[in-house]
């Protein structure tokens, strides 16, 4: 069983910068992927970004050269560092676990939700 806790989220204007944070429980947090999911009012839940066991990542398209996703398996923690924030960025921000350890962008092959963290950009 693993547990994730995000945090990081905020208010922002837009053109600021954010760094969300996941803390993951459990032994095997360097063997999983990790990924960032968000959930726009009224949209639903898409794909962010991801790195797998090998610090490999993938981006979705609206934040490639923005966003940048890292891991600290010292730490078992998650980060992902959101430059260039827009008004259309704002969501709430899940992190997630796949114990396959691929780069993986389909929300089934998650096993395992943080409850999220919100972020709100101003214009």
């Amino acid at each position: 069983q693993v547990q994730l806790v995000e945090s990081g989220g905020g208010l922002v204007q837009a053109g600021g910068s954010l760094r969300l944070s996941c803390a993951a429980s459990g032994r095997a947090f360097s063997s999983y992927a990790m990924g960032w999911f968000r959930r726009a009012p009224g949209k639903e839940r898409e794909f962010v970004a991801v790195i797998g066991w090998s610090g490999r990542t993938n981006y979705a398209d609206f934040v490639k050269d923005r966003f940048t996703i890292s891991r600290d398996n010292a730490k078992n923690t998650v980060y992902l560092q959101m430059n260039s924030l827009k008004p259309e960025d704002t969501a709430l921000y899940y992190c997630a676990a796949s114990p396959s350890g691929q780069t993986t962008t389909f929300e089934v092959n998650y096993d395992y939700w943080g409850q999220g963290t919100q972020v709100t950009v101003s214009s």
